[in-house]
């Protein structure tokens, strides 16, 4: 019998304590989102955060790492409640080996932490390994004391690790036999699918390389990465039955329990809600804390998918209320201690929590009553069955799921077709794909938009007003997908919290064109309204509002009045009218040649690309810039006019980026300066755009460079930012804005004289370190070798001081050391006595240089190395005695 059922939180202190004792650098949980990989939605193991060590990116903070660290995993979320092995949330124990121990400590630790740390009884554990692995076969047998007969051969689909391409190697794991209570069918063996052996370690020993070919090469820097699941662990430890019944997560199963009035294995229909929920609220819980929000794409859908998930399985088993923030309080009491940042983060845990619960339950209330309407036409055409077309649209539109539309219809005697809707369903998905194979149309499926019907069209009345009604004429849905890119599809009606386009039969909003980037604002009906973050231009001359429905519901034939945003098409207008006037001006001051290459402008920012050979001058951006503001002060009224394109040539009208011209154009005019095709939005008088402030001046390809340049409000907080940095830093160093430059070289005069005298100061303590050194010779095979390590002194004086150490030794070696607390300087010196013996710098370097955490080389008589362990110092000048002595004949 195991001598302790450990709760969950013990083991995890104790596997992580384990590890530090075998010189182990403990890292916390890294955040579940990835930091730079661009490869993952969302940490899935415990290596993952740690790739760049592996992969050599980047140097680790010690060779020896332990982490219990936090992972989700969304592959099979489908089979989470029913059945009590699959979960989403898990924590993963690792211990991880850059370059320094192998097989045999690995499976040596992980022997004694499960036998004597934990006490699992030996003859219940039964080790595997590849097929080939006759290494780690002996280790086993030899060493542990394991029988052969114990010991698994299994092939590489099961002890063999790799993912493509680059590092991979074979496994080791541990299996428990948890007894014949657990299973006795031919797949209750060892590597069997049966519940009787449970695999609670797993050593990956990294050490070959695939070229992906199938070429294995032997790696030269071989790497431990060991796994274990922290809840298959403690399902062990504690004797109990799946991870549901392990001490923290059953207290949130019963509590979960409690709110439905229920008890857990009473009732297998119920038992999987509350596996559901109890998984689904582990994983949102830590997902939030993490900074991830509910959201229609990437890690945030995940999320919200979760989030809604567990919320429809309270609702099956009778939960009234909200209940997700109340379980999270469960899920931070604990686990905080192992990751405090719960805590940190309650209340605005328990608030999205909540706010998302609500808004979930209101798009049910809105189904429920969707669903009554189609009740009532059944019972008048006398049918029992709902449509799968139907039922697939509860879903669809209104985010109504199909269990809860099947429960209840039982209750009122009427069925679902379930096939139907798993054929709606699917249609759907392969619609979405093939649309995501093909083109993008704004980020999103172009499919969808091709179906709306051509004939339809919007008229633009935005140049004269930013407030008009329209009537609802399209809508395409956004369709999360967690995997792939979004996809789109048509809807007859858009519910809170949906995100989508709505298309209208005439719109005040400007569509993106021309560089110009569309009008936000929002659509209102009523109490409903749809934020608009963007406006597009789609085929057939429909304008699409794009957002997300705040509150309410739009469905198609409503009308609505439609509101842009005053401020942003305001300063949209300012930094528009400012592009006319930087062409025209670029032009003057460097020629005909230019020709605009490109532009985007949004309310906050201009950027204006140009055919130009050379990098401007500063002189000339002066110049450009002194011209632009000076016909912006000039107050030229700004006209527009409608003409042939023919007569607007005439009028020397340039063409503006992108633009696709038809018989009749619109011309804007500035005053007898500027004069251009355009039909995007500008301001009145030159005079209202305030000013203009080029801040930077770029080239982007051969032939073409960019100015980048502000206008209206964001001029005004960039000069009120600059004012305030300079009164802050005039601040930091004593002064006023007015003497800051005086003070500046003032600072600097100061620094220099400091450097000289620091560099008089290293100088004196080299000298006084080099006196003190002699106690340190020793004898090897006859060669003095003297070692030293120092405080922290640049590689030119330490190299100046090796050459009067090296005097102590008569012609034998030193090794001195020099670190501070992030960096060490290693240096090998070689006399010609020792260095005619065999001594060798360069491989003495070599040898010494791993153990601080870096590398170096040199010459037979001279050779240095840095390095970022300073921890290593002491072993590393340790070590070069014994390396010395190898090298000597």
């Amino acid at each position: 019998m195991i001598a302790k059922k450990y709760g969950v939180n013990e083991l995890r202190k104790m596997y992580l304590e384990f590890f530090q004792s075998k010189g182990h650098l403990i890292m916390k949980s890294f955040s579940l989102v990835p930091h730079n990989d661009n490869s993952l939605l969302l940490i899935n193991s415990g290596m993952a955060p740690l790739k760049p060590y592996f992969t050599g990116q980047e140097i680790p903070p010690c060779r020896r790492v332990t982490t219990c660290q936090k992972c989700i995993r969304t592959g099979d979320i489908d089979n989470v409640g029913k059945t009590a092995r699959h979960g989403t949330f898990f924590e993963m124990l690792g211990n991880f080996s850059f370059g320094d121990y192998f097989k045999r400590e690995a499976i040596h630790w992980s022997w004694e932490f499960l036998t004597k740390t934990v006490g699992l009884e030996p003859d219940r554990l039964y080790p595997s390994v590849y097929e080939e692995d006759d290494e780690a076969f002996a280790i086993w047998r030899d060493e542990i004391g394991i029988a052969p007969e114990r010991i698994y051969r299994f092939g590489k689909a099961d002890n063999f690790w790799e993912h493509g391409s680059g590092p991979c190697g074979p496994c080791s794991e541990i299996y428990y036999d948890r007894g014949e209570a657990y299973g006795t069918g031919p797949e209750d063996v060892m590597g069997g699918e049966g519940d009787r052996f449970m695999e609670v370690w797993n050593n990956v020993f990294s050490q070959f390389n695939n070229d992906g070919h199938g070429h294995y090469t032997e790696l030269k820097q071989k790497n431990i990465d060991t796994g274990m699941g922290l809840e298959r662990l403690a399902v062990v430890v504690q004797d109990v039955e799946s991870i549901f019944e392990v001490d923290t997560i059953r207290a949130l199963l019963d509590e979960a329990a409690k709110l439905a009035g229920t008890q857990y294995k009473e009732d297998e229909k119920k038992d999987v809600s509350l596996r559901v929920i109890t998984d689904h609220v582990r994983s949102c819980t830590f997902m939030i804390s993490d900074g991830i929000m509910p959201s229609n794409e990437g890690r945030g859908y995940v999320l919200r998918r979760l989030l809604r998930r567990a919320a429809r399985h309270g609702r099956l088993l009778g939960i009234e209320g909200a209940f997700l923030g109340k379980l999270a309080e469960t899920v931070i009491a604990s686990s905080k201690d192992g990751y405090p940042e719960l805590e940190e983060k309650r209340e605005m845990i328990l608030k999205v929590l909540t706010e998302e619960e609500a808004k979930f339950n209101r798009t049910i209330d809105q189904g429920l009553s969707i669903l009554a309407e189609l009740e009532e036409t059944l019972s008048a055409e006398k049918k029992t069955e709902l449509s799968g077309e139907d039922a697939f649209k509860l879903y669809d539109t209104y985010g109504f799921p199909l269990d809860l539309t099947r429960e209840i219809l039982a209750e009122r005697g009427f069925t679902v077709d379930e096939a139907g809707f798993q054929k709606a369903m699917q249609v759907q998905r392969e619609t979405a794909r093939k649309a995501r194979k093909t083109t993008n149309y704004m980020g999103e499926a172009q499919t969808a938009y091709q179906q709306i019907d051509p004939t339809l069209t919007t008229e633009f009345t935005g140049y004269d007003k930013l407030t008009d009604e329209g009537k609802i004429t399209a809508m395409v849905r956004i369709l999360p997908d967690e995997s792939e890119e979004d996809a789109t599809a048509l809807t007859e009606a858009l519910a809170e919290g949906d995100e989508g386009t709505i298309v209208t039969d005439k719109t005040p909003f400007y569509a993106t064109m021309g560089g110009q980037q569309g009008d936000v604002g929002v659509i209102e009906a009523g109490n409903n309204r749809f934020a608009v973050c963007d406006t597009i231009h789609l085929k057939g001359g429909k304008v699409g509002h794009t957002g997300k429905v705040l509150s309410g519901m739009f469905r198609i034939g409503e009308t609505v009045t439609l509101t842009v945003d005053a401020a942003n098409r305001e300063n949209t207008a300012k930094n528009h009218s400012g592009t006319h006037l930087l062409h025209e001006a670029l032009r003057e001051v460097l020629g005909n040649h230019v020709n605009q290459a490109g532009s985007f402008v949004s309310a906050d920012r201009l950027r204006f690309d140009f055919t130009h050979f050379a990098a401007l001058t500063p002189e000339e951006i002066k110049q450009v810039e002194t011209l632009v503001n000076r016909e912006i002060r000039a107050a030229h009224p700004v006209e527009t006019k409608v003409m042939g394109i023919e007569e607007a040539k005439k009028e020397g009208a340039k063409a503006l980026f992108g633009e696709k011209y038809g018989d009749e154009v619109r011309v804007v005019r500035m005053g007898d300066f500027s004069t251009e095709l355009c039909g995007g939005t500008h301001v009145k008088n030159t005079e209202n755009i305030g000013a203009m402030k080029i801040i930077s001046e770029t080239g982007i390809s051969a032939g073409v460079r960019r100015i980048e340049a502000l206008t209206g409000d964001a001029l005004t907080a960039y000069y009120e930012a600059a004012v305030q940095e300079l009164e802050a830093l005039a601040a930091q160093l004593k002064t006023n804005r007015a003497e800051l430059p005086q003070r500046v070289r003032q600072l600097q005069q100061e620094l220099r004289e400091s450097e000289k005298q620091n560099e008089k100061l290293r100088a004196e303590l080299a000298r006084n370190a080099a006196a003190n050194a002699g106690e340190e010779v020793q004898d090897v095979k006859g060669v003095k070798l003297l070692t030293t390590a120092l405080a922290k002194i640049e590689m030119n004086e330490l190299r100046n001081l090796g050459d009067s150490l090296l005097k102590k030794t008569e012609g034998g070696v030193a090794v001195l050391a020099s670190a501070d607390e992030a960096q060490v300087n290693l240096l090998v010196m070689v006399g010609k006595a020792a260095e005619e013996k065999g001594a060798n710098a360069g491989k003495l370097i070599k040898a010494i240089a791993p153990l601080i955490g870096g590398g170096g080389g040199g010459r037979p008589n001279i050779a240095q190395a840095g390095g970022k362990n300073p921890a290593g110092v002491q072993a590393a000048l340790a070590k070069a005695a014994e390396a010395l002595a190898e090298e000597l004949h």
